[in-house]
């Protein structure tokens, strides 16, 4: 587990605004989901110390099998830090029971104040060998396009 993806968009708002959708458990449960998922959490306190049990489920898993069970994902997140209005940095791990999903992954959520609006940039830092990189990009862009449609309605 040495891989490290990266994905950032600009998005026309403040970045106050962005970080609210970013710390948010409705917003997040809005945007968050990559296409074909939904989300639920099971408990949820964002904050630095804090944590939340993530539950993703797919809409349709004949062609996703999930990493927790046939149609779902399932993280446990801890929040290591969050620094209002610029960085959330979380340790990720992936309830499953295969060897290739062990680990904890970095998610780093940086935000960046630019004359058009504000950067938002993801960092997975140690993304586990079970999470293809093709299928990770997919993901987060399409998180990412979810926040753009959430806060640029």
């Amino acid at each position: 587990m040495s891989r490290t993806d990266r994905a950032s968009l600009l998005v026309h708002v403040p970045r106050e605004d962005a970080f609210a959708a970013l710390t948010s458990e409705v917003a997040l449960l809005s945007w968050l989901p990559p296409k074909g998922m939904h989300g639920r959490f099971e408990r949820f306190d964002l904050r630095t110390g804090g944590s939340y049990r993530l539950v993703l489920t797919y809409d349709d898993a004949s062609d996703s099998p999930g990493k927790s069970s046939p149609d779902s994902d399932v993280s446990e997140v801890r929040i290591s830090r969050v620094d209002p209005g610029e960085r959330i940095v979380q340790e990720v791990d992936f309830d499953s029971e295969d060897p290739a999903m062990q680990g904890t992954m970095q998610m780093e959520w940086q935000l960046r104040s630019i004359e058009e609006g504000t950067i938002v940039e993801i960092v997975a830092r140690n993304v586990p060998d079970g999470i293809r990189a093709r299928d990770h990009a997919e993901g987060i862009t399409s998180s990412l396009s979810n926040l753009a449609a959430y806060l640029e309605p």
